[in-house]
């Protein structure tokens, strides 16, 4: 949530082209964050747009463009989960924000499948040994596709639903956390198609593969399925604490866990992670017949949906009410984590109330934390006490979380507003751009770029001049 990247624009205007580099048209409904990487910049969207005829119909879609115009390299194609809507909801794409490293890319697919692709595509051949990409990209009961120069070569695959006996629900969204040779990843299990029962209660929620081969090698073993509320959305972080390197993860449950990392270089791995601590974010929450209280925007089990923050000794995560089905409160909380002796679960240096739910991660800044809840609401906190400097009420809800570079707070709505605030303890508005278009995606920042996600397009915003993406 925090980029290095400096000289990046304090507004733009969509209209005369004023520092924008590009579009990209996306699909109708693009909920992950564009990620840059080797001159590539990736992101989920659906096909509501079909950039390749052959692929008609509702699918998911992880599209490729090329960074220094906009043109689309490739696509990653997956057909939408068959039988129950619930499973894999219509047009909401392929949500998850991939991780790159080197010339691969890590994702999951809107079918609950962990892929390691090439970042160059099937252009420059199948490397393997997976080859069944056409197989893949076919609807059931329709004759099998070719595969073109245009598709994506998966290097591997490995299916949560049927390896760790995963119930996919709504939409899949999840981050990759890669440390040496193994892959961290929320395993996206969740209620079924009544939000009443967990059709999967033994599976992991917390899954650990073999980046090399795409096997399962670990998983968390604190039995959360039972009290998962909603799904398991958020995303582990690691952390080097007092020397002891450990992952953070925040379950469907409102509870924070804490495991000893993996060894990334040994050829074997325990089953189960060994927990350090957990912290109960909501201990007043109802904790038995969690979803009789489905709908009920007072009272409800808490969620975790932002990705743990470490930061000089402390950790930052977000916590409260799910956003569709829960009671509209939040809080974000700090936990002195390096205080902590061994074994011991970390004190609450401070707590903050938010006004509404919240989906964010949140950014860590020059002694500030910034954070975003569902009623629009951008908050700029001390790191050390909590102490609230200010608050910026945006032109609509906030999903997405504030990304902060150059000295700026970069927030979009899902209004379709794109907000340039000052990364500052003193409330500064540098700019306000109306994009007409929802925004739930996070900004990302690279290269003098900035790259804002709405739900239809994906702009390049730069100091410099214009080029058409055509």
């Amino acid at each position: 949530m925090v980029s290095g990247e400096t000289a990046l624009p304090d507004s733009f205007d969509i209209k005369t082209g004023r520092n924008v580099r590009w579009v990209a048209p996306l699909g109708s409904q693009s909920y992950g964050t564009p990620i840059v990487s080797q001159g590539r910049v990736l992101i989920g969207t659906n096909n509501d747009v079909p950039r390749d005829p052959r692929h008609q119909g509702d699918r998911g879609v992880m599209m490729c463009f090329a960074e220094s115009d906009g043109h689309l390299l490739w696509q990653l194609v997956s057909p939408k989960m068959e039988d129950d809507p619930y499973l894999d909801w219509p047009k909401a794409g392929m949500a998850s924000s991939p991780t790159v490293e080197g010339d691969r890319v890590y994702t999951m697919t809107n079918r609950g499948e962990m892929v390691c692709l090439s970042i160059n595509g099937l252009s420059q051949g199948n490397l393997g040994p997976y080859h069944d990409e056409a197989k893949h990209m076919t609807p059931r009961g329709e004759p099998l596709m070719l595969t073109g120069p245009l598709d994506a070569d998966i290097i591997w695959l490995c299916d949560f639903v049927k390896e760790a006996g995963v119930h996919l629900h709504d939409q899949v969204e999840a981050s990759v956390l890669i440390d040496g040779n193994l892959l961290y990843v929320n395993s996206c299990n969740g209620v079924d198609n009544t939000h009443k029962v967990i059709r999967s209660p033994n599976a992991p929620s917390l899954v650990v593969l073999d980046k090399r081969t795409g096997k399962i090698v670990s998983e968390d073993g604190e039995h959360i399925g039972p009290d998962v509320f909603h799904n398991t959305w958020c995303s582990p972080s690691l952390a080097t604490v007092n020397g002891r390197r450990t992952i953070f993860f925040g379950g469907d449950n409102g509870v924070l866990y804490a495991f000893d990392a993996l060894d990334p270089n040994a050829e074997t791995q325990p089953k189960l992670l060994t927990r350090q601590w957990k912290f109960d974010c909501d201990p007043t929450a109802p904790k038995k017949n969690i979803h009789s209280y489905l709908g009920n925007r007072k009272v409800s089990p808490s969620v975790i949906f932002g990705m743990p923050v470490y930061d000089n000794g402390k950790l930052y995560v977000t916590s409260g009410g799910d956003l569709w089905w829960g009671k509209r409160k939040s809080w974000i909380h700090c936990l002195d984590v390096a205080g902590a002796k061994a074994g011991e679960t970390p004190k609450e240096r401070w707590t903050y109330a938010m006004a509404r739910e919240t989906c964010c991660t949140p950014a860590v800044f020059n002694g500030m934390v910034f954070t975003t809840d569902c009623g629009g609401n951008v908050n700029c906190l001390d790191a050390e006490t909590g102490k609230l400097f200010w608050t910026y009420k945006a032109d609509g809800p906030c999903w997405a979380s504030c990304m902060v570079a150059d000295g700026k707070v970069f927030i979009g709505t899902r209004a379709g507003e794109f907000d340039v605030l000052a990364a500052d303890r003193t409330l500064k508005i540098i700019s306000s751009t109306k994009l007409g278009d929802p925004i739930t995606a996070t900004t990302t920042a690279a290269n003098g770029t900035i790259y804002v996600a709405t739900m239809r397009n994906l702009y390049a915003i730069a100091m410099r001049a214009v080029t058409d993406a055509r």
